[in-house]
Order: structure tokens, then C-alpha cells, then sequence
């Protein structure tokens, strides 16, 4: 079996450009409004839009669509060296129109959609003319367990009548439309999977009721609160079939946690290098930082777990690529990825002493964000205990645990 993550030459200019652009062209244009309250908000739009365009003319865009649907058509290896590339900067991935959540309902359209819902949905998120919002997580029960869902569907006639409360719905109040998950089905216990169904519902919209934008450590940041009362939906806006919402959901967050990761890794890197700048810069009792065995500690730490982030991330990219069972590379590198990440980042701040606590770097926000990735798409422990009963379960079915640690041939 030949483990070989070379990019070919044509991806690899495909890299080089990424990285030029973001850095010449995108951090550039953005850095004068980072901080800036009271900028124009016109002159910003105008500006991040205009890098769009720009991204789309020079064929950065929608590196995760096949190029039918005016994408890059790349694989999910060759997709994790663009995503680490425009994550350098936080609007990079929107700006190539490869952010969450726009990235993973395309995917979900894609794959099951209709004919219909594709030119209708799919169409102008892949232009970049609509905006989108995945609703299935509540506050009433654990978002780590879908199957718990107490959003309602009631089939009336030719429509669908919904009530429930969502949370913790990102990008709900840009939004053009939503993929909603309620549950539909009567005769299917709770905590089963198959009493879900997915819906494509248009925004704004009487019946969904954005009550307010939950504030978290680091800000408000898009995150609504939505009240669903008495929402009508035509049945034809079932995506993906009746009774398959948790199969839907869970297909549609598999690679999307893995996007995660990749732009994880950016930040991670960059963290690393601060790190780095920081201690061959800084003197202290006799000598430079980077002199002392305590702060080579921190970086030697920080690099080894980035070496294992990335082959993670490849490992398991490359398994989605040639259609093969990736459930468990994908939980592994998800929750190690974002504990690195957290531990990475806390690492430069130590280095960087009070500065790293101050806003003046970009250190503490890269914190903030950081700990929400400790629990964003499955906590931690919901990860290790599917690993766990996967690992298990191949011993069991094998008398070896080798298929639950990788595959790989050693």
C-alpha cells in the first residue's frame, strides 16, 4: 500500500497561487479593517465582495465542487492544502466561497438533492448570491444526539406544519434559505435513528422567528436562536427523503468536520510561527527564549502535534477520496486537531507573556475560537466513545484492532 500525499505539479501551483493571493492580496485589503469599529460597513462589503470576484476571475473558487458546478473539482487531500492556505486569514475560506456552512449544505445538495433543488438551492450558493444555515441542533436536548430531536413536522395536506426551537444556528440571519431537521415519524422511538426528515425552508419567513443572536466568549458572531411556530413547508421540500434527516446529517458532517480541521491546522500553524518569531526575538535573563530548554519544550511540543495534524488530516482526506470507510480517521482527527489546536495556541500565549493576553496579536481571539472547536460538530467525548465501540467492535469481528487504528500497513 503506497502512502504518497506529493501534490502533483499542477495541484502544487494551484497552492502557490492560494498562498499568494491570501497573502498579497486578501490580508492586505482586510488588515486595515481588523479593529476598526467605526469603518464604513459599505466600504468594507464593497471590499470582501470585490475579493470574490476577484477569487472567482482568477479560478480560486469553490475548490470543493466538481467543475460542472463552476469548482475547482478538487479531491479532499488536494482540497486540505487550499483550505490550510485561506485559512491564514479568517475570511480566507469565505472568500473563496469554501466556508462553513455554506460548504457542507453544498455537499448535502449535491449528493441529495433533486434535480429541482439543485438548480434551485445549490445553483445560487455555488455563484455566491445565496447564503445558507444547517438547523438541527436544540437547546432542550444533547446536540451531540440528533436521534433526540424535538423539533415537529405534521404532515397537513400537501404541506408540512413545524414547530420547535433551534440554537446555535450559524449564519441564520444571512441566510436565504435553511436545511431543517425535524422529526416526522410517529412510530420510530425517540432516540432512534429514521424519525427525521431534512427541509429545505426559504428566508426570511413566517414561522421562523430569529429571536436572537447567542452571545459567546468571543462576541456575537452569528449564532441565532430560532423559535419555529406554525412554519409551512410544501412537501416537495423534503430534501433527501422522508425518515432519512440523521442519515443526511451525519453524511454531511463527516467531511465537514475534516474542513474543520484543515483550516484548524492554518491556524495552529500560524500560531506555531508566532511562537517561533517570538522567542528568536525576545531577550530575557541572559538570553534569547528560543535559548531556553523550557520554551524549546513549548515549541518542540507544539511542532510534533502539528506533524501529527497533518497526517491525519491527509490520512483520513485520502480515505473520503477513494470511497472508503472514513468514520473513525475523521473522529480521531477531529478531536485531535482541535485539542492541538487549543494546546498550541495557550503555548504562544505563554510565549508571548501579557502581549499574547492582549488583544494586540491576534493571539487571544485565535483562543477564543480555538475552544469552541473542543465541541463543535460532536464534543470530544462523543468522539471517543465512537472510537471506542469501533475499535472494540474490530477486535471483536477480527481478533485485531489494526482495521480501528488506521489501516495503515505496519
Amino acid at each position: 500500500m503506497a502512502i504518497d500525499f506529493t501534490l502533483a505539479p499542477e495541484h502544487e501551483e494551484i497552492r502557490a497561487r492560494v498562498r499568494a493571493f491570501i497573502r498579497e492580496t486578501v490580508i492586505p485589503a482586510v488588515e486595515e479593517f481588523e479593529g476598526e469599529r467605526e469603518a464604513p460597513r459599505e466600504e468594507y462589503l464593497r471590499t470582501i465582495f470585490g475579493l470574490r470576484r476577484t477569487a472567482r476571475a482568477e479560478g480560486l473558487w469553490l475548490p470543493h465542487m466538481p467543475k460542472e458546478w463552476g469548482g475547482m473539482g478538487l479531491g479532499h487531500v488536494e482540497l486540505a492544502m487550499v483550505q490550510a492556505e485561506a485559512a491564514k486569514t479568517r475570511l480566507g475560506p469565505w472568500i473563496l466561497n469554501c466556508a462553513a456552512p455554506d460548504e457542507g449544505n453544498m455537499h448535502t445538495l449535491l449528493h441529495w438533492g433533486t434535480d429541482e433543488q439543485r438548480e434551485r438551492y445549490l445553483r445560487p450558493l455555488t455563484e455566491g448570491v445565496a447564503t445558507s444555515c444547517f438547523a438541527m441542533t436544540e437547546p432542550e436536548v444533547a446536540g451531540s444526539d440528533p436521534t433526540l430531536i424535538r423539533t415537529r413536522a405534521v404532515r397537513d395536506g400537501d404541506e408540512w406544519v413545524i414547530d420547535g426551537h433551534k440554537w446555535f444556528i450559524s449564519n441564520a440571519r444571512r441566510a436565504t434559505f435553511a436545511i431543517l431537521i425535524a422529526r416526522t415519524e410517529d412510530d420510530v422511538p425517540e432516540g432512534a435513528r429514521g424519525a427525521t426528515t431534512a427541509f429545505l425552508v426559504d428566508l426570511p419567513q413566517e414561522g421562523w422567528n430569529d429571536v436572537r443572536e447567542v452571545e459567546t466568549m468571543h462576541g456575537s458572531t452569528g449564532h441565532s436562536e430560532i423559535v419555529i411556530s406554525g412554519l409551512r413547508v410544501p412537501d416537495g421540500q423534503i430534501l433527501g427523503g422522508r425518515g432519512n434527516g440523521h442519515r443526511l446529517g451525519q453524511y454531511r458532517l463527516g467531511p465537514a468536520r475534516l474542513a474543520h480541521c484543515m483550516r484548524w491546522i492554518s491556524q495552529a500553524e500560524h500560531a506555531l510561527d508566532m511562537m517561533v518569531d517570538r522567542a528568536l526575538n525576545r531577550y530575557s535573563h541572559g538570553s534569547l527564549l528560543a535559548e531556553k530548554q523550557g520554551v524549546q519544550w513549548m515549541i518542540a511540543d507544539s511542532a510534533m502535534e502539528l506533524y501529527q495534524c497533518k497526517l491525519m488530516v491527509l490520512h483520513a482526506a485520502s480515505k473520503i477520496d477513494r470511497g472508503e470507510d472514513f468514520r473513525t480517521e475523521v473522529s480521531m482527527a477531529k478531536h485531535f486537531v482541535a485539542g492541538s489546536l487549543n494546546r498550541i495556541v495557550d503555548r504562544a500565549i505563554q510565549v508571548h507573556g501579557a502581549l499574547g493576553y492582549s488583544t494586540d496579536t491576534p493571539l487571544a481571539g485565535m483562543f477564543q475560537h480555538a475552544r469552541w472547536a473542543r465541541f463543535a460538530d460532536g464534543a470530544d467525548e462523543i468522539h471517543q466513545m465512537r472510537i471506542a465501540e469501533r475499535t472494540i467492535e474490530a477486535y471483536r469481528s477480527t481478533g485485531s484492532t489494526s482495521s480501528a487504528t488506521g489501516g495503515l500497513p505496519l
